[in-house]
């Protein structure tokens, strides 16, 4: 909020979720007060995919001229969405990426001059230095995966954790640091892929990445492939411990209205993820649901899912905004049968 406040820009905030007292709340808000620039998550987007087009079809979304997405990567799916249905195909989208600690976003397009590209944050703003590495801290060559590091100061960045340098040090700057070179590199234990061209694509937290058969395999990937089929409004991917594989793919999908979620459907995903990105990637399990859990700002509890993945005790579900939701999800996890080949 301080940015839009310090520049002496309106903010429009409200109380509540999105699908009260029905789901078309955040374009009635749009339509009333004639929004300009619409900031939210991807988790909300796919929500509102889900949810139909009846919803915004129902107003007047002409006042809008720039679209922004923050929180975790979006989805081609979603993108184009979002582009097609809230923005008419004339908003630019500004897909975000940063942190509550580096202060500012890092990696944007600029509207009107970045050519997007649907789930792409694109390129670093100017005057961020940043760079994909492998595990040593080697920069690696257009085309690859690995670290998002970013190798030089910036305005807004922290300075240190309060009563806590070390902390600070640690967290944040000790893993592709070299002091005594002078090399001070910062790692948001983010992973992040770069395309030929240079586009970087960001992969999630790296506690996200998990690790098949000494493979390295992002939840995100997995994911957008679920997402991919016409079948389904949303999808989450964790990592469970499992003694052959070191890890297996756990996958919880939302199935769009009037969808038969049977075996048949399970069988037709896993194969789907195997086309778009191979076998490997295939989910050792999906348990279907109606809903995703969900904190009040859209994003999904990942965290709560491994727990049900792995049978542990729920962790804490007090910041959820449906937190029956996460029980309900145990309770068919518990009647699920391994569907690995």
């Amino acid at each position: 909020m301080y940015g839009p406040l310090a520049n002496g820009t309106t903010s429009v905030m409200f109380e509540g979720v999105p699908q009260y007292p029905d789901k078309d709340r955040f374009w009635a808000i749009v339509e009333k007060y004639k929004v300009t620039t619409l900031y939210t998550a991807p988790t909300a987007i796919r929500t509102m995919v889900r949810w139909g087009d009846e919803y915004p079809n129902r107003h007047d979304l002409s006042s809008l001229r720039l679209l922004g997405s923050v929180g975790e990567p979006i989805n081609p799916e979603a993108w184009m969405w979002y582009h097609r249905v809230i923005g008419h195909e004339k908003c630019p989208i500004v897909d975000t990426w940063w942190q509550t600690e580096t202060g500012q976003i890092l990696l944007a397009p600029l509207p009107g001059l970045t050519a997007t590209k649907p789930g792409s944050a694109c390129r670093p703003l100017p005057g961020i230095v940043a760079d994909v590495v492998d595990n040593e801290g080697r920069p690696l060559p257009l085309g690859s995966a690995g670290y998002l590091v970013i190798n030089q100061p910036w305005p807004g960045m922290l300075r240190t954790l309060f009563n806590d340098p070390d902390r600070y040090v640690d967290t944040y700057w000790s893993r592709f640091s070299k002091p005594e070179d002078g090399r001070w590199i910062y790692f948001p234990a983010d992973g992040c892929k770069r395309d030929a061209e240079g586009y970087y694509w960001l992969l999630g937290r790296v506690d996200d990445v998990m690790n098949v058969s000494g493979h390295r395999i992002s939840t995100l990937e997995v994911e957008s492939a679920l997402v991919d089929h016409p079948s389904v409004a949303e999808a989450a991917v964790v990592g469970r411990n499992d003694a052959r594989t070191g890890q297996a793919i756990a996958a919880f999908v939302s199935p769009k209205g009037g969808v038969v979620a049977d075996e048949a459907l399970i069988q037709e995903l896993r194969d789907h993820v195997a086309k778009k990105i191979g076998k490997l990637a295939r989910p050792a399990s999906i348990v279907f649901t109606d809903e995703l859990p969900k904190t009040r700002s859209g994003k999904i509890m990942r965290r709560l899912l491994r727990d049900v993945s792995e049978q542990r005790q729920l962790g804490d579900v007090t910041s959820l905004a449906n937190a029956d939701v996460v029980h309900d999800i145990a309770e068919r996890a518990k009647t699920m049968v391994a569907q690995e080949d």
